[in-house]
């Protein structure tokens, strides 16, 4: 059996003064990594894709807490403002097949901002690694963090970077710059994977993970599916046609309904954080659960309820998200 799960671990910086984004004690950096090595322990995983890895170095440390065996990447494209960025942990044989980030080629430049700045690049690379079963299979992974629904506007008069406004147009802008974002960011990570796939998914063993910023139904997240039908659920599921070959399946519907969200906004649970597999493996991730993070005192804590400001829990060593994971049997 094969464990592999997605989890944003909530801006793993060094403290500071290292980082002008870390907590402000060793002594939260340090709860951190031991609540998060206690959670990833605990889900029992052997792949695990991570998003908001704001420093190589403490995930290097994570992996250290873990033990030995632990092998760990991450993406080298990031946003210099803000560096989280992707990255690996793995038990098992680990190697780097690409980093990226530009648009495809036909897809033209987003707009991203009032003063008609434009993008053609994702914020965060989506990294793609292989790893080696100990049966000698190979499994092909891609993280991805998509652009978060949760807004950021121009400074205002005093310097400060701004999470709300009382400008119901600018607001409304802003919303459509981050939805055209997180819109070209799920084409490209489509492509990769379509890359990878070759169409020869009943053969080819491909998992695509991370948080999509958005449910199973959004848009955004249907992108990522493929060709149309067959979703988990619905009375075409088991019968295979010509899409089996460049379809991913979303594993949302085997996550047991009472778990079924990895973050908590406002009050309400959402299950923006996803497990994709390829055909070869569709029948291998019988099923999926999410796992909330572990505290100092080995007992689960229940998610907090997050809101548009993400730098009020900087000092917070538990992360907002929990763990999604899937078991692929043998």
């Amino acid at each position: 059996m094969t464990v592999i799960g997605t989890w944003n671990v909530e801006n793993l910086f060094k403290p500071q003064p290292a980082s002008a984004f870390g907590p402000t004690s060793d002594a939260v950096y340090h709860a951190k990594l031991k609540g998060l090595s206690a959670t990833i322990t605990a889900a029992g995983v052997d792949v695990l894709a991570l998003q908001e890895v704001g420093d190589p170095d403490a995930l290097a440390e994570l992996a250290d807490h873990l033990g030995n065996d632990w092998q760990h990447a991450t993406s080298g494209i990031f946003d210099p403002r803000h560096p989280i960025r992707v990255g690996f942990l793995s038990r098992l044989r680990l190697a780097i097949l690409t980093d990226r980030a530009t648009f495809p080629a036909q897809l033209g430049p987003i707009q991203a901002g009032d003063d008609g700045a434009t993008a053609h690049q994702m914020g965060r690379g989506a990294l793609a690694v292989r790893v080696t079963e100990p049966d000698g299979r190979t499994i092909d992974l891609i993280a991805a963090h998509l652009k978060s629904k949760l807004l950021s506007f121009p400074p205002g008069p005093n310097g400060h970077s701004r999470f709300q406004t009382d400008d119901e147009g600018e607001r409304a802008r802003v919303a459509a710059y981050a939805l055209y974002r997180r819109t070209a960011e799920a084409v490209t990570v489509r492509a990769l994977a379509d890359d990878l796939l070759d169409g020869q998914g009943p053969a080819r063993q491909v998992v695509v993970l991370g948080d999509f910023n958005d449910e199973p139904e959004a848009a955004t997240t249907q992108i990522l599916l493929g060709p149309p039908g067959s979703e988990l659920g619905t009375p075409g599921a088991d019968r295979r046609d010509r899409g089996d070959r460049t379809r991913l399946w979303n594993l949302a519907p085997r996550v047991p309904a009472g778990e079924r969200f990895s973050r908590v906004f406002r009050g309400r649970g959402e299950l923006i954080d996803h497990v994709l597999v390829s055909h070869a493996l569709r029948k291998r991730a019988q099923d999926a659960h999410t796992l909330r993070p572990l505290n100092g005192t080995g007992l689960h804590d229940e998610l907090p309820s997050v809101t548009e400001v993400p730098t009020k829990r900087r000092d917070d060593p538990a992360s907002d998200h929990a763990m999604v994971f899937t078991r692929l049997s043998s």
